[in-house]
């Protein structure tokens, strides 16, 4: 994902014609500029052309034999902290970037940059997107205040379901990474709910039902109240 985004975008924009009060290292090459991360030197014949990357993106200094301009998270500015005023939106507080989601209890989603275009993009069922990192992570890992478990938003299926709070445990007496439920009134169906917090619906198999107390599909003798489930051709 993070090189498709890059496509289009290594090679910065030339902001000044005449030579700046800067002095090449080398005579050919690129060199970062000491105090903006994203404003760098193209240096031919010891003559240097002062360049800034794409809004949003940071120049890398390590090969000065390459114009390589990144997201954040992949470069190390160090003592080089200034940088160019934003063109923002409400979605992209810099033109190019990977930015979290307006509304601070939308931890799940994040929107891809590209030009001052916002594209949203869902993080993988249970992680949350992190800054920091550029990526989705588990939410204990990206510690990003409001995004706790138990504080975010609750998914609904269509019949009104949405998951519990609480953990389940299962036969080892261990909390269940993806607990499941018995449907109110459909003794073959039941709930699943990924990583504690996305409700999905499930089915046994045929001729089978959901045992509450085993949490699993089993034969319906087996199940208190579904054992003539079967019996009066419900399905």
């Amino acid at each position: 994902m993070r090189s498709l985004f890059l496509i289009g975008l290594i090679v910065g924009l030339t902001t000044s014609a005449t030579p700046p009060n800067f002095k090449c290292p080398e005579n050919n090459g690129f060199f970062g500029d000491p105090k903006q991360c994203d404003k760098y030197y193209e240096c031919q014949d010891n003559v240097p052309e002062e360049k800034l990357c794409p809004d949003g993106l940071l120049f890398e200094i390590k090969n000065p034999n390459h114009e390589r301009c990144d997201l954040p998270f992949n470069v190390d500015c160090g003592e080089r902290t200034e940088l160019q005023p934003a063109v923002s939106t409400v979605q992209c507080p810099r033109k190019n970037g990977y930015f979290s989601h307006e509304d601070p209890q939308v931890c799940d989603k994040f929107y891809n940059c590209v030009d001052g275009v916002p594209n949203s993009v869902p993080c993988p069922s249970g992680l949350i997107y992190d800054d920091y990192q550029g990526t989705c992570t588990w939410p204990e890992s990206a510690q990003r205040q409001g995004c706790e478990k138990e504080n975010r938003k609750k998914e609904k299926l269509a019949d009104g379901f949405s998951c519990p709070d609480g953990e389940v445990l299962g036969n080892n007496n261990r909390p269940l990474p993806h607990p499941t439920y018995p449907h109110p009134e459909d003794c073959q169906k039941f709930y699943i709910c990924r990583n504690g917090i996305q409700p999905q619906l499930g089915s046994c198999p045929p001729g089978t039902v959901y045992s509450e107390s085993n949490l699993k599909c089993e034969d319906p003798e087996g199940v208190p109240g579904c054992e003539k489930w079967f019996d009066d051709d419900k399905n």
